[in-house]
This record gives structure tokens, C-alpha cells and sequence, in this order.
């Protein structure tokens, strides 16, 4: 039988949760957020975000598993303290801000000097060494997560691979890190899992360049999408034939307005600015790209000559409740800033106004007062209204 574990985990998002409930089929989990109302849904084995197999294992599945707003709690008795708390691009200083985790790394070593910590939330290539340099605590793995909004469960019980950071040449710590690993292992479905064991900075820097290179894709397809609409060809066929190339593949090849969400935009300018004294040209690039592309995309509604342009869904992508740092905001900035009223469509609020734009949820109106709709992403909803619609979706799909 498989030995049992206490962990704590810091903050409920996407990472967070999703660890938790993985880890809680076998091992006694402590989930802590700031937030009561997160917390409060959690112990009533509801999910506070949208995941159909958090939301199916919360709701059926025997987890050892509690959620607290009482962080030094959590932390005093837990073997090992997983740490997937937000960590914001600060565009002034280039650099992520990790105060939230070195917030959680200060109180466990206040309460629980014998805890393993784990950082899982995405960080600064170099940061961990500086940590434990800082803090003088050797006890800290880096395991970077590889994981999709909407399917973060998923992606933790059928994962492409584990990677744990560690310093290769402590021998306890390294145990520690197997251990770890083998638990992650032991409570996902996939069997035989490629699991690496690498050094902090080599796994900080797997994070961010795989990040990086799926951003770097979107941007590609994205440029012939836009080289396509502007010569006036069939973007689908040319995407067609291209990805029938086994080396290429059919995947990750959706026009869009960009990239967006919560890690890719700020993974990209973290990496770009780890490159400042590096030569570099693509790195930059897939930057500088995905801001030509929510120009030209914003051109292209213009071109129409609306009045009143509406926003349907705010959202990155289907079937996700999240829209931080979603790329048709970056739009509506633009428009906003062309003299464009927006009006925005978008269930999951319950407001009047979002970011200063109105907020109509009675989707007749909404189509009504739209001269033309923007959808980053499809919906068969929008079939009776299709001659109003722009978007550049092909595939009706991510």
C-alpha cells in the first residue's frame, strides 16, 4: 500500500484545485484560499471554477480533502506544501511578482520548519535558487505544471510528463522529490508517465519555454491566418495542408485573436526578459507578434464601419469560465480607443459594467444594438445572426 501523506496546497485556482483533488484520493489534502466563498463551495464538494472532472470528482468521488482559510493551520502538520499561487507579469519591472509565494515560504518555515515546500506556481528562470539562498531553506522543489483551463484535472490524471527541480547533489532532498513525484504518479489514471529529475533552473526554464513555443504556434498559424484574409484566400485549406505534415500536426492550429489567458501572455515576456542579455530574435518576436495581431484584428472590425460593436463572450476559449488577460480585451481596448461603443454579452456577469463597457445578457438586445459581433470563439447560438459576426474560429473548437 502506498504510504500516506499530509500536504497543503496555497490558493485554488486552475493549479491549486486541481492538485488537490488529484492528490486527496490518496492522501490527506488542506486546500487554503483567501477567498470564504471558494473555501465554503469546496467543503460543499462544489467546484468554484469550471472543470467537468474537478467539478464530477468533487461531486462523487470519496476525497480526503478540506478546504481553509486558516493557512497556518494547514501548513503546521503537512509533510509537503504545494505553493500555486498567482504570480503576475509586472510590466514595469520585467519580471514576475512572487510575493504571494514568498509570503506562503515565510510562513512555513515560521510554523513548520520540516515541510517539503513545492513550488508549483510559474516562475522567474533562476528564482528558486535565489529562495533558498534568501531564506536559507533547503527544503524547496520546483515542479512546473503543464495544464489547460477547463481541463486541469484531466491534464494532472493522464499528464504528458512530471518534472520535478531539485538540487541534484542533496541526496535527501532528491528522495524527497521522487517521493513526490511518485505520488502525483500513483494517483493519476496514465501509467508509466515520463517523469524527469532535472535542476531548479533547468526546470524553471522547461516551463517557460514550452510556454513559449505553444505561444509561438498560435502566433504562426494566427500570421498566415492574417496573410490569408488579406489576399483574400481560404485560411482553412491552406492550415489543411499544411498540418497534414506528420511533423507539423493537427493541433493548436485555431486563428484566434491572440494569445491570451493567464500564463501564456505573461510566460512569453517573463522568457523574453530572462533573454535581455541573450541574443534572440524569435523569442521577441512571438511578443511583438501577438500585439501586430490584435491590431490587425481590430483594423479588420473597423473596416465595417460599425457604430456599435458587440463582444460576444469574454472568455479565452469554449467551455472555460476564465477570461484574465483574454485577448478580445486587448480589442475592446483598441476599439474604445477608435471611438467604438461596445457592448459586451457575457453570462458569467452579473454587473451592469465591465472595465467601464456595458453589459447586455439579454442576448436579444445584444444582437439588436450590435452592428457587428466579434467572437473570439464560435457558438452556434450566434447561426441566426451569422451575416453580423466576425471571427476568425475555423475549427469551432479550443
Amino acid at each position: 500500500m502506498t504510504e500516506s501523506y499530509k500536504v497543503a496546497i496555497a490558493g485554488t485556482g486552475y493549479v491549486g484545485l486541481s492538485n488537490a483533488v488529484l492528490l486527496s484520493q490518496k492522501h490527506e489534502v488542506t486546500a487554503v484560499d483567501v477567498v470564504e466563498s471558494k473555501v465554503r463551495l469546496i467543503n460543499e464538494k462544489k467546484s468554484p471554477i469550471a472543470d467537468r472532472e474537478i467539478e464530477e470528482y468533487l461531486a462523487d468521488k470519496k476525497l480526503n480533502l478540506v478546504a481553509t482559510v486558516d493557512a497556518k493551520s494547514a501548513y503546521k502538520n503537512a509533510d509537503f506544501v504545494i505553493i500555486s499561487t498567482p504570480t503576475n507579469y509586472d510590466d514595469e519591472r520585467h519580471f514576475f511578482d512572487t510575493s504571494s509565494v514568498e509570503a506562503v515560504i515565510e510562513l512555513v518555515i515560521e510554523c513548520n520548519p520540516n515541510a517539503v515546500i513545492v513550488i508549483k506556481s510559474t516562475i522567474p528562470v533562476g528564482y528558486t535558487k535565489s529562495v533558498i539562498e534568501k531564506y536559507k531553506y533547503t527544503k524547496i522543489l520546483f515542479s512546473p505544471e503543464f495544464l489547460r483551463e477547463g481541463k486541469a484535472l484531466y491534464d494532472n490524471l493522464y499528464p504528458s510528463r512530471i518534472i520535478v527541480g531539485v538540487d541534484m547533489a542533496n541526496e535527501e532532498l532528491k528522495k524527497s522529490a521522487e517521493t513526490f513525484a511518485t505520488a502525483l504518479a500513483d494517483c493519476a489514471i496514465k501509467e508509466n508517465i515520463d517523469t524527469l529529475f532535472m535542476d531548479y533552473t533547468e526546470a524553471e526554464a522547461v516551463k517557460l519555454f514550452a510556454n513559449t513555443y505553444l505561444a509561438m504556434r498560435v502566433s504562426f498559424f494566427n500570421e498566415l491566418d492574417t496573410y490569408a484574409e488579406m489576399k483574400n484566400l481560404n485560411t482553412k485549406s491552406i492550415i489543411d495542408g499544411v498540418c497534414l505534415d506528420p511533423r507539423i500536426g493537427n493541433h493548436y492550429n485555431n486563428p484566434s485573436f491572440g494569445y491570451g489567458g493567464y500564463c501564456l501572455p505573461k510566460d512569453t515576456k517573463q522568457l523574453k526578459a530572462n533573454f535581455s542579455d541573450v541574443p534572440n530574435d524569435i523569442i521577441s518576436a512571438v511578443v511583438t507578434s501577438n500585439k501586430t495581431r490584435k491590431e490587425f484584428i481590430t483594423s479588420q472590425i473597423m473596416n465595417k464601419n460599425p457604430k456599435a460593436v458587440g463582444i460576444y463572450r469574454l472568455t479565452m476559449k469554449s467551455n472555460s469560465d476564465n477570461f484574465r488577460q483574454s485577448s478580445i480585451q486587448s480589442v475592446m481596448e483598441l476599439l474604445k480607443n477608435n471611438g467604438i461603443e461596445l457592448i459586451i454579452y457575457e453570462p458569467t456577469l452579473k454587473v451592469d459594467l465591465f472595465e467601464g463597457f456595458g453589459v447586455e445578457n439579454d442576448f436579444e438586445k445584444f444582437v439588436t444594438k450590435s452592428d457587428v459581433i466579434v467572437a473570439n470563439r464560435y457558438s452556434s447560438v450566434l447561426d441566426c445572426v451569422k451575416e453580423k459576426v466576425y471571427t476568425r474560429d475555423l475549427f469551432f473548437r479550443d
